[in-house]
């Protein structure tokens, strides 16, 4: 938690000035937050890293010389900075997310400034007590030595790709296992924790339900994301959808999903409606409606994220029978969902992001 009588210092990293001035001038309106520097491009940043020395920086993605994902693949095993990105719609923001970036917000579209401003401050303040994850076997590189680099800004040193999990064993025919629901719910941090999760998970698991509270264009490209990364199919959920084993279902950015029961079918309702805890989509949404619409075994599991969204409708399924699990504080970026669920006692047992597939596993073995 950020003290409240500190406020928090940003560093503006786009290499376009009517960008750096619209988002210094938004971010210094709110009375937490305080611009120290802006920088228009990598190199300059890291310069002035170390005199200014932010709580947290603001990144644009495509920059001339060296982009943002090059940069923090360099920056953040050195300095691991609380980084927000601010982006258009475009697929390397995951890129950026999986070398160590903490959240990221949409670029604004044309007289959407003010929802922009809104949208990014909330998501400093969250990030300010961030716990910052950089992926092990990054490059690292603090300052180019003189002439090692091109004119253009660092040079990147050539890293291998790290190889994929292998293939998780299959569950199998267990009938009992055709009749288990899973929901998982995320928020800062989310998109690559839920991926370590998803990613050890086998391709026959019950069917799933996410939510990730994530901006208007980007879940259609996380879930194929996850679909191409992960070994069960996953898809961006629309209404009607049936869950089935090998299935895992994404919650559609501004809309809320939660589950319907007709008989012994589980379909997923998708719909625009009021923000719930705070979101659109919403973790608790989908929480409460299983708590009171599934009628088979349920495992519900939250992860790292700001706020307690999904702490209040993780108790209702505990009570409901579901089995429960928490993401401990060591492994997430921002300990509060998970934080107010195991306060509560909504939550049975925590574990690290890279743990919770084997907890859920050894549970459903035991169904």
């Amino acid at each position: 938690m950020w003290p409240s009588n500190k406020k928090i210092r940003v560093m503006v990293v786009d290499d376009s000035i009517l960008a750096r001035t619209m988002i210094s001038n938004g971010l210094n309106a709110s009375p937490q937050i305080e611009v120290v520097a802006t920088s228009f491009n990598a190199k300059d940043a890291r310069a002035k890293i170390d005199q200014v020395r932010p709580d947290v920086m603001t990144l644009d993605v495509e920059m001339p010389g060296m982009n943002g994902i090059d940069f923090l693949k360099q920056l953040l095993p050195v300095i691991p900075l609380p980084v927000i990105l601010v982006s258009s719609l475009d697929l390397r923001v995951f890129d950026a997310l999986s070398a160590g970036a903490v959240d990221f917000v949409r670029k604004p579209e044309p007289g959407k400034n003010e929802a922009f401003i809104r949208a990014l401050t909330g998501k400093v303040i969250s990030a300010a007590g961030a716990k910052v994850r950089p992926k092990p076997g990054a490059p690292i590189l603090a300052h180019p030595k003189p002439g090692s680099a091109p004119s253009g800004g660092y040079h990147l040193p050539t890293t291998g790709v790290k190889p994929a999990l292998p293939a998780p064993p299959l569950l199998g025919n267990h009938p009992s296992l055709d009749n288990v629901i899973i929901g998982l719910g995320a928020s800062t941090g989310g998109t690559e924790a839920t991926l370590e999760v998803m990613k050890r998970l086998p391709a026959d698991i019950p069917g799933m339900l996410i939510v990730q509270h994530m901006p208007i264009g980007f879940t259609q490209m996380y879930a194929e994301r996850l679909n191409r990364l992960c070994h069960m199919e996953v898809r961006e959920a629309k209404s009607g959808d049936e869950l089935h084993r090998g299935l895992a279902l994404l919650a559609p950015a501004d809309f809320q999903m939660r589950i319907v029961r007709s008989g012994s079918r589980y379909t997923v309702s998708c719909l625009p409606g009021e923000k719930v805890s705070g979101h659109r989509p919403s973790v608790d949404a989908l929480f409460f409606s299983m708590a009171e619409q599934v009628k088979c075994k349920m495992a519900g599991i939250i992860m790292t994220g700001m706020g307690r969204d999904g702490a209040d409708g993780l108790l209702k399924m505990r009570q409901a029978g579901a089995y429960t699990i928490g993401q401990d504080k060591e492994s997430s970026v921002v300990y509060g969902m998970p934080m107010v669920a195991y306060n509560i006692g909504a939550v049975q047992v925590q574990g690290s992001c890279e743990d919770i597939a084997g907890i859920l596993l050894r549970q459903l073995q035991k169904w």
